[in-house]
């Protein structure tokens, strides 16, 4: 796996963990965030993808747009297309005011991200449930602090 694959499976990985976590959280849970962390996770394993194959892609958030892409490799990846067009709409649907995910939804979301990001880690030659951040070609990350302003 090259470490530019590695990093977009670190940060798909990151985002399937928010999800995760955000479902479970008892007071106050964001099925918004959930939504979209789940979208996000979908995105950033489609793109790992492309990148492991030496596809270019455009900066593009639109999952069925990347799919499409990626069924010129391995075309077994059109039954997701389903989970990739609803991730679409969790994406954007519920970031702005007017609509809100419920734990159902949140739910849905989560399931249909798991989908994808099962098929894109065996494609990988991952293992379908473990989390891999951080581990690998590109080693641990570091946080990037900025200097404190001195005080006078």
């Amino acid at each position: 796996m090259t470490p530019m694959t590695r990093e977009w499976v670190d940060k798909a990985e990151a985002d399937f963990n928010t999800a995760s976590r955000e479902l479970r959280v008892r007071k106050a849970p964001n099925y918004d965030g959930v939504c979209f962390h789940a979208q996000q996770c979908a995105e950033k394993y489609l793109k790992a993808l492309l990148q492991e194959n030496g596809q270019r892609f455009a900066k593009i958030h639109d999952l069925s747009a990347l799919l499409k892409q990626l069924t010129r490799v391995s075309p077994a990846l059109v039954l997701l297309d389903s989970a990739a067009k609803a991730l679409n709409d969790y994406a954007v649907e519920f970031r702005y005011p007017g609509k809100s995910a419920d734990k159902a939804l949140a739910r849905e979301a989560l399931r249909y991200c798991t989908l994808i990001r099962e098929s894109t880690r065996a494609q990988l030659g991952l293992s379908a449930s473990t989390s891999t951040q951080y581990s690998g070609a590109t080693g641990p990350k570091k946080a990037i602090r900025t200097p404190r302003a001195k005080r006078s």
